[in-house]
């Protein structure tokens, strides 16, 4: 099933949800082994890979981290070929003075704003699918 490529239809649908949790993003050290089950989402860079896990999960395996986030997910199913989608969200979420750090899986994308911010953030994105911004 192909995701949705309409810019328009989705802001109106894409229905931000807080998921329950505090996450935090680590740099896996060399020589430490996760259970991949574990990880919310990773990224490979010519310095380490970085993992997403809930902060309990960090905690627990001494990892070090400086940012701990609040997770939104937009529920819509959006096309990873979707063109203005991100840069929407991100900019109205700018313009309220939220810094956020996006992962786009499959299926939905994903914000990780400060956690402080999360109420806040989910405010805004539900202002934007009224085209309030």
């Amino acid at each position: 099933m192909a995701g949705e490529t309409n810019l328009n239809e989705l802001l109106k649908t894409m229905h931000p949800t807080l998921n329950d949790g505090d996450y935090v993003f680590c740099l896996m050290p060399a020589a430490q082994i996760i259970d991949p089950s574990l990880i919310i989402g990773s990224f490979k860079e010519k310095e380490g890979l970085t993992v997403i896990l809930d902060k309990n999960i960090a905690d627990s395996l001494h990892l070090k981290y400086s940012y701990i986030a609040a997770w939104i997910t937009l529920t819509v199913h959006s096309s990873l070929e979707a063109v203005g989608l991100t840069a929407a969200f991100s900019n109205a979420l700018a313009k309220a003075g939220i810094s956020c750090n996006v992962v786009a899986a499959y299926y939905h994308d994903n914000i990780f704003v400060a956690k402080q911010d999360a109420e806040k953030a989910i405010q805004v994105l539900e202002e934007l699918t009224k085209g309030n911004f």
